[in-house]
């Protein structure tokens, strides 16, 4: 499926986005340090809260590049029926468009690529790796099927990469031993996949079981990830507590750094703060920087459709 391009990107970004991918890269190394001082008793001052000038769906992950949010969304349409028994499915697939949205700083709509194909409408979280935008899009479902894309920032070009047998809830590119790391369904298990010097896989064929190790983090669900270099991967999400019959369950959020190496949690940070409409700050997207003069400056979009960014100091 060709992906299909709703505007035009404004003369020089490409040069922009080229000149910000080197600072992005140095920067990230900083952040994942900063994010280990952190504890439950940290502070946390929010500096601006800009309303989305678009329906924003349900975003499922983001990068910042330069002045440019990039946010992965799945538009549903038809929602999947669970209990239908589908080819050993607990669920149908549903309908629905896979969209990746650029947007500015102030909330407006730059463009919007549509990816995806059939029933794989999904993205997922995902990973900026100075070039290129990795993100999967699945089946709205688990145990199922996804297709990894690379998207050009400058260019907006989408280019699939590999499908692969399983639900790919996000993906981070880890720049130092070239390899993709992939989080499953509820981010219960976590894929490697090693890449040659063509940026393509080069163990995809080899049965899922093979490819993958648990997740030793089961606290919260990850919704995003990013690779933050030294073998260490920074992802956010939630957890569903439930409350009893008729009540909506609390949403737990967290903030995890994860070692690569040997999959274990380095620094888990609780997320207690909600929106006015009561969900957990991670719940949706997040993107984390160095803060200037120190501290960790975090961007998240909790809420869906009518989406409002949320941006965070943390000292």
């Amino acid at each position: 499926m060709r992906p299909s391009f709703s505007a035009t990107i404004a003369a020089g970004f490409a040069v922009s986005l080229l000149a910000a991918a080197p600072l992005l890269a140095r920067r990230d190394a900083s952040v994942a340090d900063r994010i280990t001082a952190l504890t439950r008793a940290s502070s946390w001052t929010l500096e601006r809260a800009v309303p989305m000038a678009f329906p924003a769906h349900h975003p499922q992950g983001m990068v910042k590049i330069g002045d440019r949010l990039f946010v992965s969304s799945v538009e549903v349409t038809t929602p999947p029926r669970r209990g239908t028994g589908e080819n050993g499915f607990d669920r149908d697939t549903g309908r629905g468009v896979g969209h990746l949205f650029e947007a500015t700083m102030d909330g407006r709509l730059v463009a919007d690529v549509v990816l995806g194909e059939g029933a794989m409408y999904h993205p997922g979280g995902l990973d900026f790796d100075g070039r290129d935008i990795w993100v999967p899009v699945a089946e709205y479902r688990p145990d199922s099927r996804s297709i990894v894309y690379r998207v050009d920032p400058a260019t907006r070009k989408a280019v699939e990469v590999f499908r692969f047998r399983d639900h790919l809830g996000g993906v981070a590119c880890n720049t130092d031993d070239h390899a993709l790391h992939a989080v499953s369904w509820g981010s219960r298990w976590i894929y490697r996949f090693a890449l040659d010097g063509a940026g393509r896989p080069t163990n995809v064929d080899a049965p899922p079981s093979t490819l993958r190790a648990r997740n030793r983090s089961h606290y919260v669900d990850y919704q995003d990830c990013k690779y933050v270099g030294a073998q260490r991967m920074l992802c956010s999400g939630i957890g569903e507590l439930p409350r009893g019959a008729g009540a909506r369950p609390l949403q737990l959020g967290g903030i995890d750094l994860l070692d690569l190496a040997s999959g274990a949690p380095l620094h888990q940070i609780p997320v207690a703060l909600t929106t006015p409409a009561g969900a957990s700050l991670t719940r949706n997207p997040s993107v984390f920087e160095a803060a200037d003069g120190g501290g960790v400056r975090a961007y998240f979009l909790p809420d869906d459709d009518k989406a409002t960014l949320y941006v965070y100091r943390i000292e």
